[in-house]
């Protein structure tokens, strides 16, 4: 009687990975770390979708607002009437033009410490705007560090319960061992597809951060020459 009981579960054996059949006999634990990940790992997504329409729409503004910028005759005019949009660019100008009417409302002007000030609070308005597009990306490096080890957490934990069934059962053979491994390695699979996308995504989203900063910092010093030669007048 074993042996057709064994042939008749072999048939009605599963031939193929099915996830969701792993995550629902996997261990309590095994299931916690697996559902983590995959939460991780939505989010991760929302940000990457995010940051991409986010990116693509500042950079196209900036670029339009600069455009405009550098053929106004009037800064303050133009300022005034683009001045309030949400673009990073307008708030740099803003920064400076805040600083120029503070450092020039005297009825002596010090040169050389209006241009430093210029400066510094023209550099401090970019650094906060990087800052605040780079807000996010700090949660892609935590999930591409920490993802591949709390996977690795839970194929530790199901590899062990497969042993402790080995040890109940007396039973040593496949069919005892092979579901609680792979449910075990599911979990260290899922933090890898966490963790891939997060890293690529941080990488390149850091590379693409750091040269709008670029970009803002030569506006910056094209404004800053513009006023310095206002202040030689």
């Amino acid at each position: 009687m074993l042996l057709p009981l064994l042939a008749a579960g072999a048939i009605g054996a599963p031939i193929r990975l099915n996830p969701v059949e792993l995550f629902l006999h996997a261990d309590v634990v095994v299931e916690a770390v697996m559902g983590g990940l995959l939460l991780a790992s939505v989010w991760v997504w929302m940000i990457i979708i995010g940051f991409v329409v986010k990116m693509g729409m500042i950079t196209r503004a900036c670029r339009k607002y600069e455009e405009a910028f550098w053929t106004a005759r009037d800064i303050d005019a133009f300022q005034k009437e683009q001045g309030k949009r949400d673009i990073p660019t307008a708030r740099v100008v803003a920064a400076a033009l805040a600083e120029w009417r503070r450092s020039t409302a005297g009825k002596t002007i010090d040169r050389d410490g209006t241009r430093q000030r210029l400066a510094t609070a023209m550099d401090g308005a970019v650094t906060e705007e990087t800052d605040r597009l780079a807000a996010r990306l700090n949660f892609l490096a935590t999930v591409g560090t920490v993802a591949p080890f709390v996977g690795l957490f839970g194929t530790v934990w199901g590899v062990m319960d497969s042993f402790f069934r080995i040890g109940a059962l007396q039973n040593s053979s496949l069919a005892v061992v092979a579901p609680g491994i792979s449910e075990a390695l599911f979990a260290t699979a899922i933090g890898l597809a966490a963790a891939i996308p997060a890293v690529v995504a941080y990488n390149r989203f850091s590379h693409r951060v750091n040269g709008f900063e670029s970009g803002l910092f030569r506006f910056a010093d094209r404004f800053h020459a513009t006023l310095s030669r206002e202040l030689e007048q």
